[in-house]
């Protein structure tokens, strides 16, 4: 890649751009970041990017271009950039929450343009995304080009489209999901006589460990949980009452929830 391009560069698109630079894929002047008020960015202009408020020569510029935008916006972007857009040196990436690689291309007209869906989450500023990745007129090549961006700033998985938005709400909204998770435990730590900052530590060690032990032993969580519970100890009594008070059930249908969500984002 010469240059990307990050048009709509919020909190997830200033996360890519420092991640690809962390990761080495590119210089801080080979990422151009677009936003409607480019003073917003003015740090980011300071660390060495290329900042302006213009789509379209931001597009001319870059080979690969990451659309981080709303999805109420889309429509009007691509119709904004897709001139300048060719099918044989660019690539079109979209971040954006529900909608389809086919409604993009139905919005470029008659240009043939690759269109690679991803959906990373906001790990990717320490290159520790989840980014599920499908792809629509693209060539194998062309897919790992945004692969082998995506791998750097964490793991990537591809799926088929249809799972987009399962996809969102493990990955992306899965953020937060966990994140509630561990400030609950940490208040309980602060009830149980830790204060806060060591409650803080012991917990977010203590997931970090538990999604290591999944990922190196390839195991099952059941089996991780069985290692941990003995008969009538501690460890069972807490879990079955966390599931007494509809823990399991609680996390599925906020899952589902924000499933059913996305249908009516871009209302």
């Amino acid at each position: 890649m010469e240059k990307i391009c990050i048009i709509g560069a919020g909190n997830l698109g200033v996360a890519i751009a420092r991640g690809v630079v962390r990761a080495g894929l590119l210089k801080a002047d080979q990422v151009i970041l677009t936003r409607r008020n480019p003073d917003k960015l003015a740090a980011m202009q300071q660390e060495g990017f290329v900042v302006t408020d213009n789509n379209k020569d931001a597009v001319q510029q870059s080979s690969m271009i990451i659309l981080c935008i709303q999805p109420k916006q889309t429509a009007g972007v691509v119709a904004e950039i897709a001139s300048g857009l060719h099918a044989h040196h660019h690539i079109l990436v979209s971040t954006v929450t529900g909608v389809s690689t086919t409604e993009i291309s139905v919005q470029l007209g008659d240009r043939p343009i690759p269109v690679v869906r991803a959906m990373p989450n906001t790990a990717i500023a320490i290159a520790q995304s989840m980014t599920c990745i499908c792809a629509h007129q693209a060539t194998t090549e062309q897919v790992n080009q945004v692969i082998n961006l995506f791998e750097a700033l964490g793991k990537t998985l591809v799926v088929e489209e249809r799972l987009m938005r399962a996809s969102t709400v493990l990955a992306a909204s899965g953020i937060a999901f966990f994140m509630r998770f561990m400030r609950a435990t940490t208040q309980g730590g602060i009830q149980l006589g830790f204060d806060a900052e060591d409650a803080m530590c012991i917990a977010a060690q203590t997931a970090r460990g538990a999604a290591m032990l999944l990922q190196e032993n390839h195991s099952h969580p059941e089996l991780e949980i069985d290692r941990v519970t003995t008969p009538e100890g501690c460890t069972i009594e807490g879990l079955n009452e966390m599931e007494h008070q509809g823990l399991s059930s609680a996390i599925i249908k906020g899952l589902v929830a924000s499933h059913d969500k996305i249908n009516s984002i871009r209302k």
